[in-house]
Protein backbone atom coordinates (compact mmCIF):
# COMPACT_ATOMS: atom_id res chain seq x y z
CA UNK A 1 0.00 0.00 0.00
CA UNK A 2 1.54 3.34 -0.80
CA UNK A 3 0.91 6.84 1.14
CA UNK A 4 -1.71 7.82 -1.46
CA UNK A 5 -3.96 5.01 -0.66
CA UNK A 6 -6.31 5.65 1.77
CA UNK A 7 -6.63 3.19 4.94
CA UNK A 8 -9.25 1.56 5.70
CA UNK A 9 -11.86 2.49 8.24
CA UNK A 10 -11.70 0.03 10.68
CA UNK A 11 -13.80 1.97 13.34
CA UNK A 12 -11.08 3.62 15.42
CA UNK A 13 -10.15 7.52 15.16
CA UNK A 14 -8.71 8.11 11.98
CA UNK A 15 -5.58 10.82 12.59
CA UNK A 16 -5.08 11.90 9.47
CA UNK A 17 -4.11 15.33 8.34
CA UNK A 18 -7.65 17.24 7.77
CA UNK A 19 -8.72 15.51 11.01
CA UNK A 20 -5.59 17.40 13.22
CA UNK A 21 -6.35 20.59 11.51
CA UNK A 22 -10.14 19.91 12.23
CA UNK A 23 -9.40 19.24 16.19
CA UNK A 24 -7.13 21.95 16.18
CA UNK A 25 -9.75 24.28 15.27
CA UNK A 26 -12.32 22.77 17.69
CA UNK A 27 -9.98 23.53 20.18
CA UNK A 28 -9.16 26.98 19.77
CA UNK A 29 -12.15 27.60 21.50
CA UNK A 30 -10.73 26.81 24.30
CA UNK A 31 -7.07 27.61 23.64
CA UNK A 32 -6.87 30.01 20.92
CA UNK A 33 -3.73 30.03 19.57
CA UNK A 34 -4.18 26.35 17.88
CA UNK A 35 -6.73 28.09 15.26
CA UNK A 36 -3.59 29.91 14.15
CA UNK A 37 -1.41 26.66 14.11
CA UNK A 38 -4.20 24.66 12.50
CA UNK A 39 -4.39 27.55 9.57
CA UNK A 40 -0.43 27.28 9.14
CA UNK A 41 -0.07 23.43 9.15
CA UNK A 42 -2.71 23.62 6.58
CA UNK A 43 -1.00 25.86 4.48
CA UNK A 44 2.22 23.97 4.89
CA UNK A 45 0.75 20.13 4.27
CA UNK A 46 -1.48 21.26 1.25
CA UNK A 47 1.42 20.23 -1.31
CA UNK A 48 1.87 16.99 0.35
CA UNK A 49 -1.35 16.20 0.32
CA UNK A 50 -2.00 16.79 -3.86
CA UNK A 51 -3.78 14.35 -5.29
CA UNK A 52 -5.56 12.80 -2.67
CA UNK A 53 -8.80 13.19 -0.91
CA UNK A 54 -7.48 15.31 1.88
CA UNK A 55 -6.31 18.17 -0.95
CA UNK A 56 -9.71 19.53 -0.33
CA UNK A 57 -10.24 19.18 2.94
CA UNK A 58 -6.95 21.85 3.73
CA UNK A 59 -8.09 23.78 0.75
CA UNK A 60 -11.62 23.85 2.76
CA UNK A 61 -9.90 24.61 5.80
CA UNK A 62 -7.54 27.03 4.36
CA UNK A 63 -10.54 28.55 3.19
CA UNK A 64 -12.36 28.61 6.75
CA UNK A 65 -9.05 29.98 7.93
CA UNK A 66 -8.77 33.10 5.97
CA UNK A 67 -12.51 33.94 5.97
CA UNK A 68 -12.59 33.27 9.68
CA UNK A 69 -9.65 35.69 10.03
CA UNK A 70 -11.21 38.35 7.94
CA UNK A 71 -13.94 38.15 9.52
CA UNK A 72 -12.69 38.32 13.50
CA UNK A 73 -11.07 41.38 12.65
CA UNK A 74 -13.81 43.29 11.06
CA UNK A 75 -16.02 41.91 13.97
CA UNK A 76 -13.84 43.06 16.76
CA UNK A 77 -13.41 46.41 15.01
CA UNK A 78 -17.09 46.84 14.79
CA UNK A 79 -17.59 45.72 18.62
CA UNK A 80 -16.85 49.00 19.79
CA UNK A 81 -20.28 49.81 18.52
CA UNK A 82 -22.01 46.30 19.13
CA UNK A 83 -22.48 45.55 15.73
CA UNK A 84 -19.29 43.26 16.09
CA UNK A 85 -20.49 41.03 18.69
CA UNK A 86 -23.02 39.42 16.78
CA UNK A 87 -20.86 39.10 14.27
CA UNK A 88 -18.41 37.16 16.15
CA UNK A 89 -20.86 34.97 17.74
CA UNK A 90 -22.40 33.85 14.04
CA UNK A 91 -18.38 33.79 13.08
CA UNK A 92 -17.90 30.94 15.80
CA UNK A 93 -21.11 28.91 14.89
CA UNK A 94 -19.88 29.27 11.30
CA UNK A 95 -16.20 27.93 12.07
CA UNK A 96 -17.62 25.18 14.15
CA UNK A 97 -20.15 23.90 11.96
CA UNK A 98 -17.62 23.95 9.09
CA UNK A 99 -14.91 22.35 10.87
CA UNK A 100 -17.48 19.31 12.32
CA UNK A 101 -18.63 18.74 8.94
CA UNK A 102 -14.88 18.42 7.74
CA UNK A 103 -14.20 15.96 11.13
CA UNK A 104 -16.62 13.79 10.01
CA UNK A 105 -16.04 13.54 6.22
CA UNK A 106 -11.97 13.06 7.07
CA UNK A 107 -13.16 9.97 9.28
CA UNK A 108 -15.26 8.50 6.49
CA UNK A 109 -12.13 9.44 4.43
CA UNK A 110 -14.41 11.24 1.81
CA UNK A 111 -13.42 14.29 -0.04
CA UNK A 112 -15.50 17.88 0.63
CA UNK A 113 -17.41 18.62 -2.53
CA UNK A 114 -17.02 22.01 -2.97
CA UNK A 115 -13.89 23.56 -0.71
CA UNK A 116 -13.88 27.48 -1.88
CA UNK A 117 -17.83 27.47 -0.90
CA UNK A 118 -18.74 29.66 1.84
CA UNK A 119 -21.22 27.21 2.60
CA UNK A 120 -20.85 24.29 4.89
Amino acid sequence: MTDKEPVPASGNFDMNKSTIISLLYISSFVVGVTGLVGGILALVWKDEVAGTWEESHLQYHIMTFIVGIIVGVVGVILSFVLIGIPLLFALAVWVLVRTVMALLKAQKQEPIADPKTLMF
